[in-house]
């Protein structure tokens, strides 16, 4: 069974969250302040974190750097923060998804079982030799090479790079800040032009209708999503 844990101080989010969790037969356990959080997170290995930004003893986003000290487990942000510096922020920290109060509890639930499916490994591939194959085209990531219809497509090293970011984390939501600073380096952060110009060029040399990509996706304000 997949378990979840559940941080927030809110107890009628706790409750309504464990009921709809545990009748789609999730393992609950609940946090009502980060200590607690980071103490259930190493005690029971939870596959998934609903984690609130407005804790009483510490800030959400210290949590998050607290759990990324030592695991990889998906954190789904659940928060009434709406500015785009605060989800960016929370997202540069190590979540891997943002969803603001107040919520749909069916697009929550969607997002937590996308999160838990992204989080799964994939057989039989190792992180230096995956092959991802979108049906339009086909990314090989250790020898640097992109096909579509049969031919090698040719990428400038920043169109590359900017590929290899958001492949290696695929159907997670990359900040602007991340792709910058991870592409041009750590002096760059708010070049958001940048992003704007390469991920054109992306679209245009990869994806079916450039106009309408379904595999470059822009969240506004936030960053990019790469979806198969």
């Amino acid at each position: 069974m997949t378990r979840v844990l559940v941080v927030d101080d809110e107890p009628q989010i706790v409750r309504a969250l464990v009921i709809n969790l545990k009748a789609r037969k999730y393992e609950v356990d609940a946090a009502a302040d980060g200590a607690t959080a980071l103490q259930l997170a190493a005690a029971r290995h939870p596959d998934v974190i609903v984690l609130d930004l407005g804790l009483p003893d510490m800030d959400g986003v210290d949590v998050i750097r607290g759990l990324r000290g030592w695991t990889r487990v998906p954190i789904l942000v659940l928060s009434a923060r709406h500015s785009s510096d605060e989800k960016v922020e929370a997202l540069d920290a190590g979540a891997d998804d943002y969803v603001t109060k107040p919520f749909g509890m069916d697009e929550l639930l969607a997002r937590l079982r996308a999160a838990v499916r992204r989080a799964e490994p994939v057989a039989g591939s190792g992180e230096d030799d995956v092959t991802v194959d979108t049906g339009d085209f086909t990314v090989d990531l250790a020898a640097k090479k992109v096909n579509r219809d049969g031919r090698d497509v040719r990428l400038t090293p920043t169109e590359w790079h900017l590929l290899e970011v958001l492949v290696r984390n695929t159907g997670r939501l990359v900040s602007q800040k991340q792709l910058l600073q991870e592409v041009w380096g750590p002096s760059y952060g708010t070049e958001t032009n940048y992003l704007r110009v390469y991920m054109a060029q992306l679209r245009r040399k990869l994806e079916a209708d450039p106009s309408h990509p379904k595999h470059f996706i822009t969240e506004p304000g936030m960053g990019y999503r790469f979806e198969r």
